[in-house]
């Protein structure tokens, strides 16, 4: 019998506070709109900082998260529970065809919305192929001793930018500082909800003391609050097209490869999670990714990927009916409709937004290790070892080949390294994995 599109649902009937709600089951109204927006505070904070650190706009970027985000659940026809929030592996690519300076709109933004497509549509076609042939052969391409190393150089990449962002004067300096420690303290010393929303609080934190600091005390620059009065509560935000360039597509379409290798340790993480198979759903996640990351650039807004801060929040709860999921995406269109939101973002002081990037960029480095230390990589294995180490270093270094006019850039050049090292120095392993144990190899 075919299975159907959309998972079957039921009304969940157990005790919320002692056993799980599982994907296909939902809660009453109240519960799913508390819940959902609960979700939307989780992926406030990276949606948010992703494009300023990109300089594009946070209030269209997340109006089409949110819209992705329900498009990706009718796609997977709610069998997987994830949330699309702008996707922080294209801030390298991007800062770099595009000369962005760190601070206001990036006048070239158009540039990078050319990649973002084409990174959508190849992330979107790698969907459809697994769709057909099944998810081993990815597995076996990204084994997590590459996935590791490539998720770690996204964020080892950026930290030279990061540092000199914040290194225009002295009182910069420190107010990142004071940043990365509200951010810590958030981390560190809160429990849960509120230590999910490490990133929100801590920015907000950072911000009061900023505030009191600069417009108060009179040290560093004042926060400008006029655009804020200025601004209307709902309208449209402003869209911006894509211009293709050869260059820039080099560049940015290999993030598609960072961003298979980032979902496939989160799917491995939602299935030992749920304690259900969600692997057969690889390839229509894939394509959903892909395809909203596709639509979101076509109009000015970010890349999109699944968001580990949602699962973060699924594990604390045990909560993980998708449709909680899709009302959260409501949430974000909804914020993303409100100019008023976007006036308030654009007063974050650039010295607030170096401190949390230090923070976010770090975070993506050890969730790099986390994945080499959830998957035991042995690295008394040469073969291991040499993938990971020249991997990091042509990443943190900025590596990049150049033939003529193409670069591949320091991040591209590093993944394809990381895959092409794995096959050659591994083969023996790849061979005896793809060789089934009880083949006579004498009567081949």
């Amino acid at each position: 019998m075919k299975e159907s599109w959309f998972v079957k649902w039921r009304p969940y009937t157990g005790d919320i506070e002692k056993t799980p709600v599982a994907m296909n089951e939902y809660l009453p109204a109240g519960q799913s709109i508390v819940l959902g927006l609960q979700h939307t505070f989780a992926m406030f904070g990276a949606t948010v900082l992703g494009p300023l650190l990109m300089g594009f706009d946070p209030s269209l970027t997340m109006l089409l998260s949110g819209i992705g985000t329900i498009l990706f659940f009718i796609i997977t026809g709610g069998r997987v529970p994830s949330y699309l929030g702008a996707s922080f592996a294209f801030i390298g690519a991007v800062v770099a065809v595009t000369g962005y300076s760190g601070s206001g709109g990036n006048p070239n933004i158009g540039v990078a919305l050319g990649g973002t497509v084409i990174c959508g549509i190849f992330y979107a076609l790698m969907g459809l192929l697994i769709m057909k042939t099944g998810s081993d052969w990815l597995e076996k391409l990204l084994p997590p001793v590459v996935a590791g190393a490539i998720v770690m150089i996204v964020g080892l990449n950026l930290a030279p930018i990061t540092i000199k962002g914040i290194s225009d004067n002295s009182f910069d300096t420190w107010m990142a500082l004071v940043t990365v420690l509200c951010i810590g303290s958030v981390a560190v010393f809160t429990k849960g909800m509120l230590r999910r929303l490490l990133l929100l609080v801590g920015l907000l934190l950072a911000y009061f003391i900023y505030f009191i600091t600069a417009n108060i005390l009179g040290f560093g620059k004042p926060i400008d609050f006029t655009p804020i009065a200025n601004a209307a509560w709902f309208g449209l935000p402003t869209f911006h097209q894509p211009e293709f360039r050869m260059d820039a597509i080099l560049l940015i379409a290999p993030i598609a490869i960072i961003l298979m290798a980032e979902n496939l340790a989160h799917f491995k993480v939602v299935g030992a999670m749920t304690g259900q198979n969600i692997s057969p759903y690889m390839g229509r996640a894939f394509f959903a990714d892909g395809f909203c990351t596709t639509l979101s650039g076509s109009v000015g807004g970010t890349g999109l990927t699944t968001y580990a801060e949602n699962i973060g929040v699924m594990a604390a709860t045990k909560i993980y009916s998708t449709i909680i999921f899709v009302v959260a995406g409501c949430f974000a269109i909804l914020l993303g409709l409100s100019p008023k939101f976007g006036a308030v973002i654009s007063t974050l002081p650039a010295a607030v937004l170096g401190g949390a990037s230090i923070v976010v960029f770090g975070l993506i480095t050890i969730a790099g290790a986390r994945i080499w230390i959830n998957n035991q990589v042995d690295f008394t294995k040469n073969g291991n070892m040499i993938v990971a180490a020249v991997t990091v270093i042509m990443g943190t270094g900025n590596y990049s080949i150049h033939i003529g006019s193409f670069d591949l850039g320091g991040i591209g050049t590093a993944t394809f390294a990381a895959i092409l090292l794995n096959l050659f120095l591994n083969r023996e392993k790849s061979i005896k994995e793809a060789i089934p144990e009880d083949l006579d190899l004498k009567k081949v």
